[in-house]
């Protein structure tokens, strides 16, 4: 059963302006720290690179927040959500901390995707409830 649904678009030249204005600091905010890294080496190498891949961890964090309905307050952090990449390159949402424990208590799993553009970067997600376990126990057998 869909739980909730969350789209956001991130314009990557006001991701640029927060980069000028606080530096690392800024990406120490929103990426957790596998990300992080990741985020170092795209920009080490190719600036622009890292200023989308930026961009699209910003985008997809925004749209899981209002998939499972809470926005940015606990026990949803920025740096509990990562944003990582299964071996088939599909994006992933891999939480952490009390984020996790909750998410996992309400029986939840999400699906995400990103894209990004020159100037904007895009993310879309659907969060899935598994139903509740019946209550009802099936009758024994006898023989």
């Amino acid at each position: 059963m869909i739980y909730g649904i969350g789209t956001d678009i991130c314009d990557v030249r006001r991701i640029r302006t927060s980069i000028e204005r606080h530096g690392d600091r800024f990406a120490l905010k929103i990426l957790s720290e596998a990300e992080f890294a990741t985020w170092q080496q795209r920009s080490a190498r190719w600036p622009e690179r890292g200023m989308r891949y930026l961009a699209t961890r910003f985008s997809a964090k925004e749209a899981f927040s209002k998939a499972i309905g809470m926005g940015m307050r606990m026990p949803m952090t920025w740096r509990h959500c990562e944003i990582a990449k299964a071996p088939s390159g599909k994006p992933e949402i891999v939480l952490h901390g009390a984020l996790k424990v909750w998410f996992e208590a309400q029986r939840l799993s999400a699906h995400v995707t990103v894209t990004d553009e020159t100037d904007y970067a895009v993310s879309f997600v659907v969060v899935e409830q598994a139903d509740k376990p019946s209550n009802t126990l099936a009758p024994a057998l006898t023989g």
